[in-house]
């Protein structure tokens, strides 16, 4: 089921799916690197590496590789961690409180429990609508989509 709540701002983008799997998995998917790098990237894209200090202030680097070899590195630190149920990031901050160079979304996952199942939710907010556009234009819709299903799969043949 793909249900597409609306955006509460043009700096926000999001994805919904309901996850035929308990939320303790779908969250360990976005917790555990070696679960991570079995998903997290939309294929043939991979993610060879992923460190992970999940925790408030605790720093993230998760590294997609394109069919080309070139490596697009993801930075960023929790802003809050809710196990099982919600997951805040950003990449405002590289690590221990660094501010990036150019920050660009924060991350909001939210996990709620339906009977066995998993309501999964992906808002992204931008600091400009201008970025929030141009993750769009990225793709965001299909990649942040591809990487959800195959993040479904993951978690149901588990």
């Amino acid at each position: 089921m793909n249900a597409v709540p609306s955006p509460s701002s043009n700096r926000e983008l999001i994805l919904t799916r309901i996850i035929d799997a308990p939320r303790s998995r779908v969250y360990q998917a976005w917790t555990q690197p070696e679960l991570l790098k079995q998903w997290f990237a939309p294929l043939p894209y991979t993610t060879p590496k992923v460190e992970v200090d999940v925790r408030p202030g605790g720093s993230s680097l998760v590294v997609m590789r394109g069919p080309d070899g070139n490596e697009f590195p993801n930075r960023g630190v929790y802003l809050e961690v809710v196990e099982n149920e919600r997951l805040v990031v950003t990449d405002a901050y590289t690590r221990a409180w660094e501010p990036s160079d150019k920050p660009f979304m924060t991350v909001i996952l939210t996990f709620e429990e339906l009977g066995g199942k998993t309501k999964y939710t992906a808002r992204v907010l931008h600091w400009t609508a201008a970025d929030r556009e141009a993750h769009e234009k990225m793709g965001f819709h299909q990649g942040w989509g591809q990487c959800a299903d195959q993040l479904a799969k993951l978690v149901t043949q588990r």
